[in-house]
């Protein structure tokens, strides 16, 4: 399996245009026959798409140079040369296609099928045939092909998930994940087990939920402490946030406004979004413990729900719950 990648700098050169050629009829009969030199054809474009099947970028080499294939030569007789095949390199839906050198965003492919052309191909050569006139008849030269356009290109991939899954290390956000939808991320009774954003669908009729795990987050993360916030983006595009919270907390309340500000700190806008709160692991408290933590969320305004991925507790209450949400 291909090392999970979410930014790379990739080398782009589309092909050269192929030269025209010179050359004359030479028919029987036709002794002095005129130029027939035909075109060279035009270099292939390098495109980009995003295509069903790819989840990262991991498939790409940082640095290596991509190339569309070159057009042909001209030939005798008018003939045009072959044009060159364009260079498609697939990337996962949700992938921003930047300049590397000036920062532009080219595109941002957010649906599959979506296209850009980073490079564009040469155009091939005039044969002699095209600068035939009637003051000069046997003109003895032809255009070499132009070349292709050549960049560096960055892919910034931002996952395309529908709901957010944020919370401390080892609050149980693989396990529900896990326990709700598609998804088979690691899990263990360790801090940082999830060290790559995981993604998971929840599938009812033609209605689909898209659900990313992002690794946990620790106070401090935006200056670098643990795995820091580089994986905040894959929620950049979330409508929905569940903070996930251990019911084992004593100050839920605490926990809840360090997450949001590390989140505030990556991107003002997060926090704002539509959210609820989960506290997991509530098989591992007693009933009176839940209730005070749920009471001291709400009397904040927070809608609060108590879960556990271990036992199945109130897990299909929150699948009702997104539905909603999502409608």
């Amino acid at each position: 399996m291909a090392k999970f990648k979410d930014n790379i700098v990739i080398k782009v050169r589309a092909g050269k245009g192929g030269a025209g050629s010179v050359s004359f009829r030479r028919e029987k009969y036709i002794p002095k026959g005129g130029p027939d030199g035909g075109d060279g054809g035009r270099g292939g474009d390098v495109i980009i798409q995003a295509t069903q099947g790819y989840y990262n970028l991991g498939h790409l080499f940082k640095d290596r140079i991509y190339k569309a294939q070159n057009g042909g030569f001209g030939m005798g007789q008018n003939r045009h040369g072959k044009d060159g095949q364009n260079l498609v390199i697939h990337v996962p839906a949700g992938t921003q296609v930047l300049d590397a050198e000036t920062g532009e965003l080219l595109a941002d492919l957010v649906h599959e099928g979506d296209t850009v052309c980073v490079a564009q191909g040469g155009m091939g050569g005039k044969g002699n045939a095209f600068f035939k006139t009637a003051t000069h008849q046997a003109p003895r030269f032809a255009q070499p092909g132009m070349p292709g356009e050549e960049r560096s290109i960055l892919l910034n991939l931002k996952l395309i998930a529908d709901v957010g899954l944020v919370g401390l290390p080892n609050v149980g956000k693989s396990t529900l994940l896990k326990s709700i939808t598609n998804a088979r991320p690691k899990i263990a009774d360790y801090p940082f087990t999830t060290l790559i954003p995981n993604l998971g669908v929840i599938e009812r009729g033609e209605t689909v939920i898209k659900i990313a795990d992002i690794p946990g987050i620790i106070e401090g993360a935006h200056k670098g402490l643990g795995l820091g916030l580089s994986f905040l983006q894959h929620i950049e595009r979330v409508r929905i946030i569940l903070f996930c919270i251990e019911a084992t907390d004593a100050d839920p309340l605490y926990t809840l406004s360090l997450l949001k500000a590390e989140l505030s700190t990556y991107n003002e806008d997060l926090p704002q979004r539509t959210s609820m709160i989960l506290l997991t692991k509530s098989d591992c408290v007693n009933e009176s413990v839940i209730l005070n933590r749920i009471a001291v969320l709400e009397k904040e305004k927070y809608t609060v729900l108590p879960i556990s991925s271990l036992t199945g507790y109130n897990i299909d209450i929150l699948i009702e719950k997104l539905f909603l949400l999502m409608e």
